[in-house]
C-alpha cells in the first residue's frame, strides 16, 4: 500500500488491522513513537507478549540474529511482534530487501528510523509500500501547531482559551512530546467545565503568564519599552529557564517572518498564515508590528539577531545575560 498518514495508521491499528511491516521514518520522532508504542501495547495480549514480543536496537543487533527473530513462528499465538528501534543505527538496512519482498504473515515487524529520511525511491521502500506500511513523519510547521494542541487537548477533555494555547505553542515550540506531557499535567489539575487560561499555565506548568517570550514579543511589537525591559531583566536574572541563546532564537524566528510580512501584508489572514507558515495569533502580531515598524526596521532587527546570537555565545561581549538582553531590547525598539 502507499505511504499512509499517522491518523490512518492508528485508525487501522485500533480496528486490529495489522500489516506485516511498518517502516516508520522521518525527522519527527513523536508520530513514530506513537505508532510503535500502540503496536507494542495493543497488538498482543499480555499472556502472549512474553514469548512473542521482541524489541531490539539498531546498534546492538546483527543481521542474522534479526532475520532469525522475524522469520520464526509465534508460540501459542497467531502473531508475533518484532520492533527494531533506532533503525537509523542499523548497518544492514539494505539487506532487509529480501525480507520486505516476502515478509512472514505471522510477524508484525516495526522499523523505527528516526530523525532523518530513508533514501527515497529505494527497493526497500517500494517493497514495504507493496507489502506493508511506509510512514513519513515530518516536523509540524508553526501553522499546524495550534491545531495539534487543540486536538490533543480535546482528546483528553480540555478546553484552552486562545491566549493559553498561544502561550503553550510559543513556549514549547514544536516539541510534540513535551506539549502532550504538559497537556496531561493540565488535565490532572483542570477544574471541570472551565477553560484553561494563562494563570493555569503559570500555576501548573511553570510558564509565567507575565514573563515569557510571548509577552516579550508583544511588548516589542507595541513598542512598550518599560514592559520589554522588565521582562528582559527577569530573563537575565533567570538564565537557566530563559537563556539568551534560546530567547534570541525565538526572536529571530519572529523577526524573519516580520520581514517577510511586508511582502504579503495585503493578503487576508488565511492567505497570510499560509505565506508565512504561521498561525492566526502570530498573524495578528504581524499586523500590529506593521503599524509601528517598517520593513527596514524588520531588516535591521534580523541583522541584530545575528549579531546578538554571536554575543550570547561569548563573541565580543563580556557582560551578563541581563545586560545582553536589555541592550538588545533597546536596539530593537529604537
Amino acid at each position: 500500500m502507499p505511504s499512509l498518514e499517522y491518523s490512518d495508521i492508528i485508525k487501522d491499528l485500533k480496528a486490529r488491522t495489522f500489516a506485516p511491516i511498518y517502516f516508520l521514518q522521518g525527522e519527527e520522532p513523536y508520530f513514530i513513537d506513537k505508532v510503535s508504542d500502540f503496536i507494542e501495547e495493543h497488538a498482543l495480549g499480555e499472556a502472549e507478549k512474553s514469548f512473542n514480543q521482541t524489541i531490539v536496537y539498531g546498534r546492538d543487533v546483527n543481521h542474522q540474529t534479526l532475520m532469525d527473530i522475524v522469520r520464526r513462528y509465534p508460540m501459542m499465538s497467531e502473531k508475533q511482534v518484532v520492533i527494531l528501534k533506532e533503525a537509523q543505527n542499523y548497518d544492514y538496512l539494505d539487506k532487509l530487501d529480501s525480507y520486505f519482498d516476502k515478509p512472514m504473515p505471522s510477524t508484525i515487524f516495526v522499523i523505527c528510523y528516526k530523525y532523518k529520511k530513508f533514501r527515497k525511491g529505494t527497493k526497500a521502500q517500494k517493497s514495504v509500500e507493496k507489502n506493508g506500511v511506509f510512514m513519513n513523519s515530518e516536523k509540524l510547521k508553526d501553522i499546524q501547531l495550534p491545531k495539534f494542541v487543540d486536538a490533543k487537548a480535546q482528546a483528553i477533555g480540555l478546553r484552552l482559551d486562545p491566549h493559553a494555547a498561544n502561550l503553550l505553542v510559543e513556549y514549547l515550540g514544536n516539541d510534540l512530546s513535551k506539549i502532550e506531557n504538559q497537556l496531561d499535567k493540565l488535565a490532572i489539575n483542570a477544574q471541570p467545565g472551565r477553560p484553561i487560561n494563562s494563570a493555569d499555565i503559570e500555576k501548573y506548568i511553570g510558564i509565567s503568564k507575565d514573563y515569557n517570550v510571548f509577552e516579550l514579543t508583544d511588548a516589542l511589537v507595541k513598542k512598550d519599552q518599560g514592559k520589554a525591559q522588565k521582562i528582559a531583566t527577569y530573563f537575565g536574572n533567570n538564565p537557566k529557564e530563559h537563556h539568551p541563546i534560546m530567547v534570541i532564537a525565538f526572536l529571530y524566528s519572529f523577526y524573519s517572518k516580520a520581514y517577510a510580512y511586508f511582502h504579503y501584508k495585503n493578503q487576508n489572514d488565511n492567505e497570510l498564515m499560509k505565506s508565512l507558515g504561521t498561525y492566526w495569533g502570530a498573524v495578528q502580531n504581524m499586523r500590529t508590528y506593521g503599524k509601528y515598524y517598517t520593513q527596514a526596521d524588520a531588516e535591521k532587527s534580523v541583522a541584530l539577531m545575528h549579531e546578538y546570537d554571536l554575543k550570547s555565545k561569548g563573541v565580543d561581549f563580556t557582560g551578563n545575560e541581563g545586560d545582553l538582553l536589555r541592550e538588545l531590547v533597546f536596539k530593537l525598539m529604537n
